[in-house]
């Protein structure tokens, strides 16, 4: 049995249960019976029963009694008599009513009253409108007033909305222009277009303040221009076009799509969707859909059908209040992202805040999802590896201007490594070959790093840190480095896979020194809005270690003078940064891990030239400084 049913009958019972109780009050048994009775039959929808009950006319009040429900939309009645009174041949009951009224949430509850008198030796309920509620008149009726606040926005670090207008179309009625029995044929029709249940549709339009405009169904412009012509055609509707700040701006696909509510996401969501609602289907749309939306202010109210004079009988402010989402995304550096990747090549950028974890911006070429890709993509890093191989390095005592020469390929523990464009002259130092990303050279500082130590040192750069963000994220995972061939892999980042979210974040590490957890999304702290939820633990800030900050930033330096990151540089604090090569699914990657004051970037390009993320970056850097 489900919950409403079981409200309904286990009141019923109780109602019934009454009854010994109060006969004791009278010499005649039938006052109570005839209480009983009513409110029995008001309470499980035997109208013409509780009529009976009355001294008025049975079809005017068994039409109220069902008017009552279907203007208040409610789901059940529920009485319990608390006192009965009589004075001569005069009796009056005191209950309390508890309303369900469904589709609007609250439970209304009231004290009513029930005058009864003597008529023909029998008692009967005075009938008047003011047994359905004291306050209830001659010529009123119920209605039921739903006004929901609109959708929050999703605000960028400054507070400025990152959603812009958007246009959507409503189908709408206004009750007192239809004809008896166009509502019922309305209704029918708008269900078979739009999919939306006839008797909700319905039971809207029924329960609405008779002269005001009810909002039934939302379309986009997509769905709108495929049914236009069917609306159009259905007598009593009016359609009217609206804007609303539902279009996301960019980076679209982390901010995500909202749509109308449509019966598929109506029944997904439960609770009260209605007409006008929106439903996020991507994105932080998506992920804080309870925030962002479904807080409504529900009003009882009568209205008087001449006058339409509203008098107010109960109000309710939703349990919770709707929120922004407040997130850590600058404007300004998502535009410099966006421009710099407009140059053909594909690819994604994640620019964080060295100081900070804070996420300023994810951008992408068509080719990639900003979400799927850009913060929870599994790429192999590349050389871009060795930047966690330099505690190892240091702990070997291994001089960074040792030269180490960089072969076209190189044979570490049975396991061959290429390097495509062998530099010309001389062995190369140590240093000059992470400037460049030469793998042969790095490869070859396997026999001398601990395999161990190093998946210790990738740990402090939050390779495979248990953080999470709000959307699907990568910390960044690696094999078992059992032997030197292992090793030497992880270092030139072939069993080591990254997300481009992880790598700015190794990036912003070695800029400040600290390595930090990323940030999103700072209010609200979950996205379930309920009380009792937590937080997900967020892993503690990591402390580098000084000589490893301070060769690195020497090593990643040079990278920019010196190595293949030249395309990098630009006006403003030095940049500093590593260019690295890679391959997924035969497809040739180039990244860029670097930083210039306190953004940290990575770029991961799909190119053979392995310079083509640096040039991004040198893009994306420059964009900043000219304040795109």
């Amino acid at each position: 049995m489900r919950g409403k049913a079981r409200r309904t009958a286990a009141a019923a019972l109780a109602l019934a249960a009454t009854a010994p109780m109060l006969s004791a009050c009278f010499e005649e048994p039938s006052a109570h019976e005839a209480v009983r009775d009513f409110l029995i039959g008001w309470q499980t929808g035997d109208y013409a029963a509780a009529a009976r009950r009355t001294d008025g006319d049975q079809k005017v009040v068994s039409r109220a009694l069902e008017d009552a429900k279907l203007q208040l939309d409610a789901a059940s009645f529920r009485f319990n008599v608390k006192s009965m009174r009589r004075a001569a041949d005069e009796v009056e009951a005191d209950f309390d009513a508890e309303v369900d009224l469904g589709e609007n949430n609250p439970l209304w509850e009231y004290e009513g009253k029930l005058p009864l008198h003597l008529v023909d030796g029998q008692w009967k309920v005075r009938w008047s409108p003011s047994v359905l509620h004291p306050q209830l008149r001659e010529g009123e009726r119920f209605a039921v007033k739903v006004i929901p606040e609109g959708r929050q926005p999703i605000l960028d670090r400054n507070r400025d909305p990152l959603q812009e207008k958007a246009v959507l179309h409503v189908a709408s009625v206004v009750p007192a222009n239809l004809k008896s029995g166009q509502a019922d044929e309305l209704c029918e029709k708008l269900s078979k277009i739009t999919g939306f249940p006839q008797d909700r549709l319905l039971s809207r339009i029924r329960s609405a303040p008779p002269n005001l405009q009810v909002p039934l169904v939302t379309f986009g412009r997509t769905k709108f221009g495929q049914l236009r012509s069917q609306l159009e055609a259905i007598p009593g509707i009016t359609l009217s076009a609206q804007e609303q700040a539902v279009a996301p701006a960019s980076p679209t696909q982390i901010v995500g799509t909202v749509t109308a509510v449509t019966p598929e996401s109506e029944q997904q969501l439960g609770g009260p969707q209605r007409a006008g609602d929106t439903v996020g289907r991507a994105g932080l749309q998506k992920a804080y859909q309870e925030h962002l939306t479904g807080s409504t202010d529900t009003r009882v109210i009568t209205v008087d059908l001449k006058t339409l004079k509203v008098t107010e009988l109960k109000k309710w402010r939703p349990d919770r209040s709707t929120s922004p989402v407040q997130t850590t995304l600058d404007r300004s550096h998502q535009k410099a992202a966006d421009s710099a990747l407009l140059g053909g090549t594909p690819g994604m950028l994640v620019a964080v805040q060295a100081s900070t974890g804070d996420v300023l911006a994810v951008s992408s070429t068509e080719q990639y999802n900003q979400e799927r890709h850009a913060l929870a993509g599994r790429f192999p890093a590349g050389t871009a590896f060795s930047i966690m191989t330099v505690e190892g390095m240091l702990r070997a005592k291994i001089d960074p201007k040792q030269k180490v020469a960089c072969p076209a390929d190189r044979s570490v523990g049975g396991a061959v490594f290429h390097q495509e464009g062998v530099p010309a002259g001389g062995s190369p130092t140590i240093q000059a070959n992470f400037a460049t990303g030469c793998v042969t050279a790095l490869a070859a500082l396997a026999r001398r790093i601990n395999g161990s130590e190093l998946a210790a040192d990738a740990a402090k750069f939050g390779i495979g840190a248990p953080w999470t963000l709000p959307l699907r994220s990568f910390s960044g995972s690696m094999k078992p480095l059992k032997n030197d061939a292992a090793t030497a892999k992880a270092i030139t980042g072939q069993n080591v896979l990254v997300s481009p979210l992880s790598m700015a974040l190794v990036a912003g590490a070695v800029a400040s020194g600290t390595w930090r957890p990323p940030v999103l999304v700072t209010e609200p702290r979950t996205a379930d809005p309920t009380t009792d939820a937590k937080p997900s633990k967020v892993p503690d800030p990591v402390k580098l270690d000084d000589k490893t900050v301070e060769t690195l930033r020497t090593f990643m330096r040079s990278g920019v003078t010196a190595g293949s990151a030249r395309a990098a540089a630009a006006l403003g604090d030095p940049v500093h940064g590593i260019t690295a090569v890679a391959s997924q699914n035969r497809k040739p990657l180039a990244w860029f891990v670097g930083w210039q004051g306190d953004v940290a970037v990575a770029v991961l390009a799909q190119s053979a030239d392995a310079t083509a993320g640096a040039a991004v970056a040198g893009r994306f850097f420059q964009g900043l400084h000219a304040g795109l």
